[in-house]
Protein backbone atom coordinates (compact mmCIF):
# COMPACT_ATOMS: atom_id res chain seq x y z
CA UNK A 1 0.00 0.00 0.00
CA UNK A 2 1.56 3.80 -0.80
CA UNK A 3 1.82 5.91 1.62
CA UNK A 4 0.03 9.01 1.19
CA UNK A 5 1.79 12.93 0.54
CA UNK A 6 0.57 13.47 4.29
CA UNK A 7 1.97 10.44 6.17
CA UNK A 8 5.62 11.47 3.81
CA UNK A 9 5.17 14.40 5.45
CA UNK A 10 4.28 13.26 9.17
CA UNK A 11 7.19 10.93 9.13
CA UNK A 12 9.46 13.55 7.87
CA UNK A 13 9.05 15.44 10.51
CA UNK A 14 9.18 12.98 13.08
CA UNK A 15 12.24 12.17 11.53
CA UNK A 16 13.88 15.40 11.38
CA UNK A 17 12.96 15.86 15.53
CA UNK A 18 14.36 12.40 16.10
CA UNK A 19 17.61 13.08 14.62
CA UNK A 20 17.95 16.55 16.05
CA UNK A 21 17.10 15.46 19.87
CA UNK A 22 19.20 12.09 19.40
CA UNK A 23 22.76 12.09 20.36
CA UNK A 24 23.76 9.58 17.93
CA UNK A 25 22.04 7.80 14.85
CA UNK A 26 22.58 4.74 13.61
CA UNK A 27 21.57 3.09 9.96
CA UNK A 28 21.78 -0.61 9.78
CA UNK A 29 20.40 -2.72 7.35
CA UNK A 30 17.84 -5.24 8.18
CA UNK A 31 17.06 -7.27 5.19
CA UNK A 32 16.24 -10.30 5.32
CA UNK A 33 15.61 -10.56 9.41
CA UNK A 34 11.92 -12.04 10.29
CA UNK A 35 9.25 -10.12 12.21
CA UNK A 36 10.44 -11.89 15.22
CA UNK A 37 13.77 -11.25 14.82
CA UNK A 38 13.12 -7.60 13.93
CA UNK A 39 10.90 -7.41 17.10
CA UNK A 40 13.48 -8.54 19.36
CA UNK A 41 15.80 -6.43 17.90
CA UNK A 42 13.62 -3.66 18.80
CA UNK A 43 13.27 -4.38 22.43
CA UNK A 44 16.88 -4.87 23.03
CA UNK A 45 17.41 -1.42 21.63
CA UNK A 46 14.44 0.11 23.61
CA UNK A 47 15.83 -0.83 27.00
CA UNK A 48 18.89 0.94 26.00
CA UNK A 49 17.48 3.86 25.38
CA UNK A 50 17.33 3.68 21.62
CA UNK A 51 14.29 4.52 19.23
CA UNK A 52 14.29 2.74 16.34
CA UNK A 53 12.39 3.28 12.88
CA UNK A 54 12.27 2.09 9.28
CA UNK A 55 11.66 4.60 7.00
CA UNK A 56 12.44 5.47 3.42
CA UNK A 57 16.37 6.36 2.22
CA UNK A 58 14.58 9.89 0.48
CA UNK A 59 13.03 10.52 3.63
CA UNK A 60 16.63 10.20 6.05
CA UNK A 61 18.42 12.08 3.38
CA UNK A 62 15.39 15.04 3.71
CA UNK A 63 15.59 14.84 7.09
CA UNK A 64 19.24 14.77 7.22
CA UNK A 65 19.14 17.48 5.12
CA UNK A 66 16.71 19.66 7.43
CA UNK A 67 19.22 19.09 10.47
CA UNK A 68 22.14 20.36 7.84
CA UNK A 69 23.57 16.82 6.95
CA UNK A 70 24.64 15.76 3.61
CA UNK A 71 22.87 12.21 4.29
CA UNK A 72 24.49 9.87 0.85
CA UNK A 73 21.80 8.30 -0.44
CA UNK A 74 23.42 5.73 -2.26
CA UNK A 75 25.62 4.85 0.92
CA UNK A 76 22.01 3.38 2.29
CA UNK A 77 22.16 0.10 0.65
CA UNK A 78 19.49 -2.68 2.45
CA UNK A 79 16.35 -1.92 4.10
CA UNK A 80 17.33 1.19 6.27
CA UNK A 81 16.33 1.16 9.74
CA UNK A 82 17.69 4.23 11.59
CA UNK A 83 18.66 3.95 15.52
CA UNK A 84 18.58 7.18 17.11
CA UNK A 85 20.35 7.01 20.85
CA UNK A 86 18.20 9.62 23.11
CA UNK A 87 20.68 8.71 26.53
CA UNK A 88 24.23 7.49 25.47
CA UNK A 89 26.30 8.37 22.45
CA UNK A 90 27.38 4.82 21.64
CA UNK A 91 24.54 2.93 23.00
CA UNK A 92 23.04 2.18 19.65
CA UNK A 93 26.10 1.53 17.77
CA UNK A 94 27.51 -1.03 20.43
CA UNK A 95 23.91 -2.95 20.50
CA UNK A 96 23.67 -3.55 17.02
CA UNK A 97 27.28 -4.15 16.43
CA UNK A 98 27.18 -6.99 19.30
CA UNK A 99 23.69 -8.13 17.49
CA UNK A 100 25.34 -7.75 14.27
CA UNK A 101 28.21 -10.31 15.73
CA UNK A 102 25.36 -12.84 16.18
CA UNK A 103 23.00 -12.68 13.49
CA UNK A 104 25.22 -11.73 9.76
CA UNK A 105 21.56 -9.80 8.84
CA UNK A 106 22.03 -7.39 10.83
CA UNK A 107 24.56 -4.68 9.15
CA UNK A 108 25.70 -1.07 10.05
CA UNK A 109 25.91 1.43 7.66
CA UNK A 110 26.77 4.55 8.64
CA UNK A 111 24.99 7.23 10.73
CA UNK A 112 25.40 10.40 12.86
CA UNK A 113 28.12 11.17 15.66
CA UNK A 114 28.85 13.99 16.88
CA UNK A 115 26.86 16.02 14.78
CA UNK A 116 28.38 14.72 11.27
CA UNK A 117 27.87 12.51 8.97
CA UNK A 118 30.17 8.98 9.08
CA UNK A 119 30.50 5.83 7.01
CA UNK A 120 30.27 2.42 8.27
CA UNK A 121 34.06 2.26 9.13
CA UNK A 122 33.78 5.08 11.60
CA UNK A 123 30.41 3.67 13.21
CA UNK A 124 32.29 0.04 13.87
CA UNK A 125 35.01 1.82 15.48
CA UNK A 126 32.36 3.98 17.76
CA UNK A 127 30.74 0.92 18.41
CA UNK A 128 34.01 -0.88 20.18
CA UNK A 129 34.57 2.14 22.54
CA UNK A 130 33.55 1.11 25.88
CA UNK A 131 30.64 2.06 27.39
CA UNK A 132 30.36 5.63 29.31
CA UNK A 133 29.90 3.82 32.56
CA UNK A 134 33.19 1.82 31.72
CA UNK A 135 35.36 5.15 31.37
CA UNK A 136 33.86 6.28 34.34
CA UNK A 137 35.10 3.32 36.27
CA UNK A 138 38.18 3.64 34.65
CA UNK A 139 38.51 7.31 35.27
CA UNK A 140 38.04 6.56 39.11
CA UNK A 141 40.38 3.18 39.54
CA UNK A 142 43.26 5.40 37.91
CA UNK A 143 42.51 8.47 40.44
CA UNK A 144 41.96 5.91 43.12
CA UNK A 145 45.62 4.00 42.68
CA UNK A 146 48.16 6.52 43.76
CA UNK A 147 46.07 7.22 46.88
CA UNK A 148 45.89 3.52 47.44
CA UNK A 149 49.63 3.05 46.48
CA UNK A 150 50.75 6.02 48.75
CA UNK A 151 48.92 4.27 51.52
CA UNK A 152 50.66 0.71 51.19
CA UNK A 153 54.05 2.99 51.46
CA UNK A 154 53.07 4.34 54.51
CA UNK A 155 51.46 1.11 56.00
CA UNK A 156 54.32 -0.98 55.16
CA UNK A 157 56.97 2.08 56.52
CA UNK A 158 54.53 1.61 59.57
CA UNK A 159 54.74 -1.93 59.89
CA UNK A 160 58.26 -2.19 59.58
CA UNK A 161 58.66 0.46 62.59
CA UNK A 162 56.51 -1.96 64.45
CA UNK A 163 59.04 -4.54 63.86
CA UNK A 164 61.91 -2.65 64.82
CA UNK A 165 60.27 -2.09 68.09
CA UNK A 166 59.24 -5.73 68.87
CA UNK A 167 62.97 -6.40 68.26
CA UNK A 168 64.39 -4.40 70.55
CA UNK A 169 61.76 -4.84 73.40
CA UNK A 170 62.33 -8.86 73.06
CA UNK A 171 65.79 -8.14 73.07
CA UNK A 172 65.51 -6.11 76.27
Amino acid sequence: MATSRAQKEAMLEQLTTDMKAAKSVVFVDLHGLTVEQSQELRRTLRDKGVKTKVAKKTLLVLAGKNNGLEIDKASLQGQIAVAFSMEDEVAAAQELYKLGKKNELIKLVGGVFEGKVVDKAMINQVAQLPSKEELLAKLVGSMQAPISGFHGVLHGTLRGFVQVLKQVSEKA
